[in-house]
């Protein structure tokens, strides 16, 4: 019988059946709209501090939210990590989040995080208007993003309507204006022959190319650029108290999926913990949200930007945007 009980263990452990909660390890699965490349170094470290199994299900910000809410309770997501808050919203607007633990809330300041503690931003990003510098002098550039539906702009304006942190601005415009006049500018901008780009990184490279003269973007793309060529022909623009100078967060959502709350949380942790908050500065040029941790000195600090006044957990409205950029037949 005791050969039996090892054969049967034996067979049951090759089958990934476990006896007991050690005998079968579990994986942490993570929904991220944020790319491979940008943070696939960092989890690759997360897993092995942390001890644990990690899989990543890398895709579109705006497509995963969608995902998690048609997959319902069906989803294998133990968390979210969204480009944007406007993401993190819409999925904790549908009550498919778990409360973040007041501890970790606590590391960063109230206007990055959920005003009901159900997601957390980790790293923060502006909203930019790059330009050409070979094209554009500084006295030219726009003091809103209003200005970009003027003529001398036919054709010159690059932006990335399917990408997640543009749609979070419209959602911004949304609230500050209204969605009537949010509508116009769309139809405005598309009629003054603004060009579409996949992803921020190729609004950049068409920037260099001088296939545009200005672009709508987030801060941290640039710096690539600039590290590989110091004389690459392309500068920051921000505008004040204008929805195109709108500072976002990339964060974390605990999904109530989970079977794994503990090491879920563990790993929102490890991200806002010293190593993670640094490698966003010196790795993908964003903003460290955790307070006492200092930005690149290649970056205007958030406390001198001027973005408008906006609570982002009141841009959970995504598919309310989404249906706008439909109407004005830009996405």
């Amino acid at each position: 019988m005791r050969k039996l009980s090892a054969a049967l263990t034996a067979v049951l452990l090759s089958w990934g059946v476990g006896l007991s909660s050690e005998a079968a390890a579990k994986t942490l699965t993570i929904y991220s709209g944020r790319e491979e490349k940008l943070i696939g170094p960092l989890i690759a470290k997360a897993e092995k501090d942390l001890g644990m199994d990690i899989e990543v299900r890398y895709g579109d910000t705006a497509e995963l939210a969608i995902a998690l809410l048609e997959e319902g309770k069906n989803s294998r997501a133990d968390l979210f990590f969204a480009q944007d808050a406007g993401a993190l919203g819409a999925v904790a607007k549908e009550k498919r989040t778990l409360p973040i633990p007041a501890a970790l809330l606590g590391k960063v300041d109230p206007q990055y995080r959920s005003s009901t503690g159900q997601w957390v931003g980790i790293s923060g990003r502006a909203r930019v208007i790059d330009y050409n510098t070979k094209l554009v002098k500084p006295s030219e550039l726009p003091t809103s993003v209003a200005q970009l539906t003027d003529p001398k702009w036919r054709g010159k304006v690059g932006w990335a309507p399917s990408n997640g942190s543009f749609q979070s601005f419209i959602t911004a415009m949304r609230l500050l204006q209204g969605d009537q006049k949010t509508l116009a500018w769309l139809k405005a901008m598309k009629a003054n022959g603004a060009k579409d780009y996949a992803k921020n990184a190729a609004i950049v490279e068409a920037l260099g190319r001088g296939e545009i003269s200005l672009g709508l973007l987030n801060n941290y793309y640039l710096y690539r650029f600039n590290k590989d060529n110091p004389n690459f022909p392309v500068a920051h623009h921000y505008t004040r108290r204008d929805a195109g100078g709108m500072v976002n967060v990339a964060g974390l959502a605990v999904l109530n999926t989970t079977d794994q709350k503990s090491d879920a949380e563990k790993f929102v942790a490890y991200m806002l913990g010293t190593p993670a908050q640094t490698y966003f500065v010196k790795e993908t040029n964003e903003y460290p949200l955790v307070r006492g941790i200092q930005p690149s000195q290649k970056q205007i600090p958030l406390n001198q930007l001027q973005p408008p006044k906006i609570n982002l957990s009141n841009l959970s409205d995504l598919q309310g945007t989404i249906n706008l950029l439909q109407e004005a037949g830009v996405l």
